[in-house]
């Protein structure tokens, strides 16, 4: 059965008066989280995709092919002999919009690094010019190994989008880094890749870092000044620089969200957590977006035992102390010269003057500017801004999706980008 010789744009081929689905191979190498490709691959399929198995020999051990085959409604095979006439070890390769193998071994990942082609999926490998997306599955050690780290390192360097496996439980009693990320997240990356259509994701082998929420500052042990930032725009940020194919570190404070796939993701709760964590991360960083909404004060006493109301007696006064500057601090010692520093300025009246005199003192290449309110922006799912760049730049992005917002800001980051 042949599934193709020619390979269109993501969005679907029109032939005649039909418009044929993109077309996905599903790579399945052989680890215990081949189960969870059952569900990336019903995703797939039911969002409009021609998905076509490609399992290694041991996947089978794990989901059988009846089972690939009765899901996809394509034969499978692991093995170049099977129908060798239409030479599917070139042809599924060369027809596919998208590669993606979950999970993805360390021998896959080792094999891919280095060009072996000993079965189908390494040959369709070698052959597919589409984004591929690896999604590694392995124990700990095994991810953090040297060689595990190098053959990453190569892969991501050819334009391959290798996307952070999660931390979590894996086989038997051992939790670590290493985890299959849940099939929802790996098919938000499926989507937002083939989605741009680019056979080299345009931020592929960049580290960025990402912040998103509120700072909680505690008065007691029961009560904190805090603001109403749900997250989701910093959330949106790192999940549109995975699927553009970036090292993400996504920085979260108090948001309450799942952590996005292929995402490294720090917890922390105060801005002097939030400094600590974002200078780290920022060190080999070539881009930091700081999106969270910081707390400008502190209290500046931390009562270890709850405050108490007593009859006829006002509260006494809380007395405030400034946080650190995080913004204006990275934008003006960046541990390199070509780092690009992007800032976000939440306002509720004279947006657009505020936010240019907030550009010019925190020093920052882009400043993206809101209006802010009780029902405006906060927790929603969409959103409106300008982006102002310190050349002089004004770019508005009209209300939509926060994703959409997202997409804008590394475009314009990319720009700048050496």
């Amino acid at each position: 059965m042949s599934w193709g010789k020619s390979r269109g744009k993501a969005t679907g081929r029109v032939r005649g008066d039909a418009v044929e689905k993109p077309k996905v191979v599903l790579g399945v190498s052989g680890g215990i989280a081949a189960y969870k490709a059952c569900e990336l691959l019903r995703r797939l399929t039911e969002s409009g995709h021609d998905v076509r198995v490609v399992p290694t020999a041991s996947a089978l051990h794990f989901v059988g092919a009846a089972t690939w085959s009765a899901l996809s409604g394509h034969p499978v095979s692991t093995e170049v002999w099977s129908d060798v006439h239409e030479v599917p070890h070139v042809r599924i390769g060369q027809s596919a919009d998208l590669v993606v193998v979950a999970p993805a071994t360390a021998d896959l990942l080792a094999k891919a690094a280095h060009g072996l082609a000993d079965d189908l999926l390494t040959n369709t490998l070698l052959t597919a010019r589409c984004p591929v997306i690896f999604a590694p599955a392995m124990h700990t050690e095994m991810w953090e190994h040297p060689a595990t780290q190098e053959n990453v390192a190569t892969l991501r360097r050819r334009g391959a989008v290798v996307i952070e496996p999660a931390v979590g439980r894996l086989t038997g009693v051992d939790t670590g880094k290493g985890r299959l990320p849940e099939p929802e997240g790996i098919f938000e990356v499926c989507r937002r890749v083939l989605a741009r259509g680019a056979t080299v994701p345009d931020l592929a082998g960049r580290r960025v870092v990402v912040t998103a929420g509120g700072t909680r500052e505690p008065l007691d042990p029961v009560r904190y000044l805090g603001n109403r930032s749900s997250g989701k725009q910093g959330y949106a940020l790192a999940r549109t620089a995975a699927g553009r194919g970036a090292r993400v570190t996504l920085i979260e404070a108090n948001t309450q969200l799942a952590d996005p796939a292929g995402v490294d993701v720090v917890h922390i709760g105060t801005a002097i957590q939030l400094r600590e964590a974002v200078l780290k991360a920022a060190a080999d960083a070539d881009v930091v977006v700081m999106a969270a909404a910081v707390a400008d004060f502190r209290p500046s006493e931390y009562a270890t035992g709850k405050i108490k109301k007593k009859d006829g007696q006002e509260p006494a006064p809380i007395s405030l102390v400034r946080n650190p500057d995080i913004l204006a601090e990275l934008s003006a010692d960046r541990p390199r010269a070509d780092q690009v520093v992007v800032g976000f300025a939440a306002e509720t009246d004279d947006v657009l003057a505020n936010g240019r005199e907030k550009l010019r003192r925190k020093g920052c290449d882009l400043l993206v500017v809101n209006e802010v309110g009780e029902r405006r922006t906060f927790g929603a799912e969409e959103n409106e801004a300008v982006v102002l760049a310190a050349d002089g730049g004004e770019t508005p992005v009209p209300y939509g999706p926060k994703e959409a917002l997202a997409d804008t800001v590394w475009d314009l980051v990319l720009q700048r980008l050496g």
